[in-house]
């Protein structure tokens, strides 16, 4: 009896270790427009399936549950598998989490899986895709590009059109919005959403405009807009029919791309450009307009400094005027009044100084030249305004200031003998003894004290060493202070301040979420923020400061305004860090 239970445990035991459950995909690296299969198969007939929570995916199908069972030679095999058709969201490095099953009392858990999801690819159509009463379907999505070889700062607008026939179209999102980089970019909104009648390469058919977008280059050469990807939810007709002779149709979603497009952006001529080009492209106007041109003493002026027309309001600056030394002049006020449509950026930019003599007398503020290229013409053209002249009517001249403060020096030299002391303290030479000395007793003791904090120095490099995950927050923590240091130090120059502000906001959210880069969504950082106890308006703003970041490098910046995104940015960590558990 003995010996047929230890046959039985080790049977049994061998049993045990011959439990299989794994998971297993179609492919690891897929477009946003594809789909994913993955199988969770196992070899035994475990209970209680717990499918992951697919995060980052849409579940197209499933679960769809297959079972074999065979005996060869006197020895059966059995498979069970689960297997769902999934649609990414989203594209980035995606994580499948565990399954989990239970069998005999033990819980047996599959690897997680590593996907990668890229930009949308070229698919070819399948002929049995198509439901036999539909020949004519058509769902397709075009980035229609105004200009594709526009010169740097010329405008240009990308219309997304959906054109579609025999579908029915409910509903769409967004899996991949369009990324503009080296571009300055506005969105046109638009209210309502109207289906017009037309034709698409040839073929009849309807079409809907779903976005505007107006987009500056602000760099020469090969630039590539990323395509815009949307999951539509769309009604087909199908092969069958109801008792009453209908076509019944069906329900499901289909994934349409736009395509990346690539713009040769052409550079502005180099050979005529004027000294003191700031980079406006377009047709302006421009004026220089003080406020009054005599003044009493004690009295200011305001010199006003404005373009208007239509080109890259946003995207140059004004010249500065030059005046004489006896007028203290202040930084300018900047002010806009620009509208943006699907035509460019129209309107008006000012710079408003104020202006304040100091001494009685006539004094003159030099003529003022603003440089534009015009896309008319191909050339630039340079607007110069007039030689303003200021009277100050009465107040000091500058000659009786000089005299004013020789007179002051002249007194203040007298002073300096207050200096001399009358007194002389004497100080003895004699030397102490080294032996007995406090320095003697701390060179003797020393050794004792110092051993020590090495040996505790030594453990404690050692623990720190030994703590990969702290060293790589400690890390972090450090690079974010550091490069808000460097943010502070180039206050006074946008783009690199830019640069360095989004990589310590970065830092700091790797340090404190223990994320890497590659789960950086916005969606996930305000969850993974608000689960940590933060403010919703806190972490609100943290989104919004850091997607300013990338707008703000290639739009004009005063100091003020770069003063107050660093303020804003070191107020967000601090109350950040007092939030976060």
């Amino acid at each position: 009896m003995k010996r047929y239970l230890i046959l039985f445990l080790i049977t049994f035991q061998g049993l045990m270790a011959q439990v299989q459950f794994e998971a297993r995909v179609s492919k690891n690296t897929l477009g946003v427009n594809e789909r994913l299969r993955i199988d969770f198969i196992m070899n035994v007939d475990g209970d209680n399936f717990e499918q992951p929570s697919f995060d980052g995916f849409r579940m197209v199908a499933g679960p769809s549950q297959q079972i074999s069972q065979s005996w060869v030679n006197g020895r059966s095999s059995f498979q069970k598998i689960y297997s769902y058709i999934l649609q990414p969201e989203r594209k980035g490095v995606v994580m499948i989490k565990q399954a989990a099953i239970e069998y005999n009392g033990q819980v047996y858990k599959t690897n997680p899986i590593k996907v990668t999801v890229t930009n949308a690819v070229a698919q070819e159509r399948d002929p049995n895709d198509r439901p036999p009463g539909s020949p004519n379907e058509l769902l397709t999505l075009v980035a229609e590009i105004s200009k594709t070889n526009p010169y740097l700062n010329e405008p240009i607008t990308v219309v997304y059109k959906l054109y579609f026939n025999n579908i029915g179209v409910n509903r769409f999102k967004e899996l991949a919005k369009p990324k503009y980089n080296d571009f300055w970019n506005q969105n046109i909104d638009i209210k309502q959403l109207q289906i017009e009648e037309g034709s698409y390469q040839g073929q009849r058919c309807y079409s809907v405009i779903l976005k505007k977008t107006i987009l500056y280059p602000q760099k020469s050469g090969r630039l590539t807009i990323e395509p815009l990807s949307l999951d539509i939810e769309v009604e087909m007709a199908s092969n069958r029919r109801d008792m009453f002779g209908q076509m019944i149709t069906t329900e499901g979603n289909k994934v349409v791309s736009a395509g990346a497009k690539t713009i040769n952006v052409k550079p502005l001529p180099e050979s005529s450009k004027p000294e003191g080009f700031t980079g406006a492209v377009g047709k302006f106007n421009f004026t220089v307009t003080p406020s009054k041109t005599t003044l009493k003493n004690g009295e200011g002026l305001d010199l006003i400094v404005s373009a208007q027309g239509t080109g890259n309001m946003k995207l140059f600056t004004l010249p500065k005027p030059v005046v004489p030394n006896a007028l203290e002049m202040y930084d300018p006020v900047h002010d806009e009044s620009v509208t943006t449509s699907l035509t460019g950026m129209s309107g008006r930019i000012t710079d408003k100084y104020t202006i304040v003599p100091q001494y009685r007398g006539k004094y003159a503020i030099k003529p003022m030249q603003f440089s534009y290229f015009d896309l008319s013409t191909g050339s630039y053209k340079t607007i110069t305004s007039k030689e303003i002249m200021i009277d100050v009517l009465d107040g000091p001249t500058p000659a009786e200031a000089n005299t004013g403060s020789a007179s002051k020096n002249a007194v203040a030299q007298t002073d300096h003998f207050k200096n001399i002391k009358s007194k002389t303290a004497l100080i003895p030479i004699a030397k102490k003894e080294f032996y007995g000395s406090n320095l003697y007793l701390g060179l003797l003791f020393a050794p004792f004290i110092i051993i020590p904090l090495i040996i505790l120095a030594k453990k404690r490099k050692e623990a720190i060493d030994s703590d990969v995950t702290g060293n790589r927050i400690r890390m972090n923590n450090k690079l974010a202070k550091k490069y808000l240091s460097q943010a502070k130090k180039h206050l006074n120059n946008k783009e690199p301040f830019y640069i360095a502000l989004e990589k310590a906001m970065h830092n700091f959210l790797k340090a404190k979420l223990h994320i890497e880069t590659s789960e950086m969504s916005k969606d996930n950082i305000r969850e993974l923020l608000l689960s940590r106890n933060a403010n919703a308006e806190t972490v609100q703003n943290f989104i919004n400061l850091t997607e300013n970041c990338e707008f703000a490098r290639y739009a004009p910046a005063s100091s003020a305004s770069i003063q107050q995104d660093y303020d804003k940015a070191v107020l967000i960590i601090s109350e950040l860090e007092k939030q976060i558990v």
